[in-house]
């Protein structure tokens, strides 16, 4: 794993993005996977402007994303399909028949759930997978004892979870309690991580994922199992972690971060 800690939140994001356009640029057929939430909404918006300032394809591109609510159809302003078409599909050159998200309105969840892992191992796998860090620990909806090993499916989502963000609903109530995910074994299987976590309030829960045990109840900790990792964190998100020397040395002194210095 590496450890690239930002000085703001804008500079994080935009270390994310140029690393992304880079594994597009190397690999046009990229299968990518994707996270929502605010704190990937820089990283889309650098994405755009890099798609109609410098050229950058995604025409060739693949896309599979982490989660999806249960019971919102695709055009609720609050799902996650509407999410990336807002903020991202809208406005590159993608084609949307290869952006896949689980359907929240399947009428047989575990069967949607299956055939979910298997589209994914029909694309070769996912290539990059984007990951952010909720504040409970998890990765996707991976909420607190999923087993590391687990495959996408129907979650509860915990009483953090959804105060974390019923307040993007016009109404908070009406935040589904349950969604599809991707499991933490899915998302382990991906060739590369790129975690993005930004603010003050993320401090501990990256600390615990990046140097704590690891342990079902934070999902994030399982990252450490995964061979190609990079952690990109703003200034304020990084104060806990106890290895920050290290961590800035090698970002100041390794070869393969040169362009992004």
């Amino acid at each position: 794993m590496q450890v690239v800690i930002r000085s703001t939140k804008a500079d994080a994001s935009w270390l994310v993005a140029h690393m992304v356009a880079s594994a597009i640029r190397e690999n046009p057929s990229i299968v990518l996977g994707l996270a929502t939430g605010r704190t990937m909404e820089r990283v889309y918006e650098k994405l755009v402007q890099m798609h109609k300032e410098e050229d950058l394809d995604f025409s060739l591109a693949r896309t599979f994303n982490l989660d999806e609510y249960i019971g919102l159809q695709p055009d609720n302003v609050n799902s996650y399909r509407y999410y990336m078409n807002h903020h991202l599909f809208d406005h590159i050159n993608i084609d949307k028949r290869n952006t896949f998200l689980p359907d929240g309105m399947a009428e047989d969840l575990g069967v949607e759930c299956g055939h979910y892992e298997k589209m994914i191992k029909k694309l070769g796998g996912i290539d990059l997978q984007l990951l952010g860090i909720g504040r409970a620990g998890h990765i996707g909806f991976n909420e607190p004892l999923s087993a590391l090993q687990s495959r996408t499916r129907d979650k509860s989502l915990t009483p953090m979870t959804i105060s974390e963000n019923s307040g993007e609903f016009a109404n908070p109530a009406d935040m589904p309690r349950r969604a599809i995910t991707m499991g933490v074994g899915t998302i382990l299987e991906a060739k590369r991580l790129l975690v993005l976590v930004t603010g003050g309030t993320k401090a501990e829960i990256l600390a615990k994922a990046v140097e704590g045990p690891i342990t079902s109840m934070v999902s994030a900790t399982a990252i450490q199992l995964h061979g190609n990792v990079q952690v990109v964190a703003s200034d304020s998100a990084a104060t806990l972690l106890t290895g920050r020397e290290y961590y800035d040395w090698i970002f100041d002194n390794e070869p393969e971060w040169a362009e992004y210095r």
